[in-house]
């Protein structure tokens, strides 16, 4: 059987015919809409010469469903840690608000003795370890609850889990480790934009793929991902600016690594966070951030260059009039007169 098309999106190929529908949207606002109808046999197929949608190399999709399923445990894993909060919450013992990891060998310990039963928080907060020890009277006092036979049994079975989970998590790091060799050069590249560590990097590749020539600019590649003001105007009204869905998984990403910027101070990233937030508000800054985070990404794996910073003030220079004018109004408030 001859492979016409290696994937398809959105075709099913078992019917008679495919119906073909593009929506595309004009500078304008509007939207151009085509319908073709083509048949399933090769030649009808091979005359459908669709632009379908981004479909990656078969060694990134590869990579891409590992990543996803990895994304998927790390997220379950956090689900049943809060569990174990809830549950110490409930018998009203107040350990994680005293102990920053509530799996460290100090606190696993301790919850280890409560499944088998022991209730006296001075024998509980003698298992403290390390930089633990000093807090001994903190966790005496945190350590006082009514934990009852049930909650017992709901924190061993959720333990339980969560050494399987975080078993699977490391046969999924190391199957990824292995597929992510012949992408080393383009991890390391990212790794040179601030805020993008080795998670990161691999997510987006892993996403993204390293060929950019599927998206003809980095205006493209923006709007499928879905960081990029939507479109959606009547009567030559601008109705909503919302974001398109686009891919959640470098959405989510992106964001972090956004937030991340937040709290840097030396690069241009985080200066545009600062120069954009008193007039966006901090969220809308954000997106706006992970929005530029995306373009260099795109111009990083595109040139196979590292990444170029153009410093922590470069809107303080650009801005030098702008902030002349802003401190004279300042000065006039408080009184004195500048000429």
């Amino acid at each position: 059987m001859q492979i016409v098309y290696e994937r398809c999106c959105g075709l099913d190929v078992h019917q008679k015919t495919v119906v073909g529908c593009r929506l595309l949207s004009q500078q304008k606002g509007t939207v151009e809409k085509s319908i073709r109808t083509f048949a399933t046999t090769t030649n009808g197929l091979m005359e459908l010469d669709h632009k379908a949608s981004f479909i990656p190399p078969k060694p990134i999709r590869e990579l891409r469903d590992l990543v996803r399923a990895h994304t998927h445990l790390m997220q379950e894993r956090n689900r049943h840690m809060n569990r174990i909060h809830k549950i110490l919450e409930t018998a009203n013992i107040k350990l994680s608000s005293v102990v920053t990891d509530i799996l460290g060998k100090s606190a696993r310990q301790m919850l280890e003795a409560l499944i088998e039963g022991e209730s006296d928080p001075v024998e509980l907060a003698k298992l403290a370890r390390g930089r633990m020890r000093p807090k001994m009277a903190l966790l005496q006092q945190a350590l006082q609850g009514h934990l009852e036979p049930h909650h017992r049994f709901l924190l061993k079975e959720t333990l339980a889990h969560l050494d399987f989970l975080q078993l699977r998590v490391g046969q999924l790091e190391q199957e990824v480790a292995e597929r992510l060799s012949p992408f080393e050069k383009s991890l390391a590249l990212l790794m040179t934009i601030p805020g993008i560590s080795r998670r990161s990097a691999t997510i987006l590749i892993s996403e993204l793929g390293t060929d950019m020539t599927a998206f003809p600019s980095a205006a493209h590649l923006a709007s499928w991902v879905g960081l990029c003001p939507g479109s959606h105007m009547s009567a030559g009204k601008r109705r909503n600016g919302k974001p398109t869905k686009g891919n959640r998984y470098l959405r989510s990403v992106l964001t972090q690594i956004a937030w991340v910027l937040t709290r840097m101070s030396d690069n241009y990233l985080s200066a545009q966070f600062r120069h954009l937030r008193p007039r966006l508000g901090e969220k809308k800054a954000v997106v706006a951030v992970a929005h530029s985070v995306l373009v260099i990404v795109y111009h990083v794996l595109a040139k196979g260059e590292p990444y170029q910073d153009l410093g922590p003030d470069y809107f303080r220079k650009q801005d030098k009039e702008q902030q002349a004018r802003r401190f004279v109004r300042q000065l006039e408030t408080l009184g004195y007169r500048v000429e």
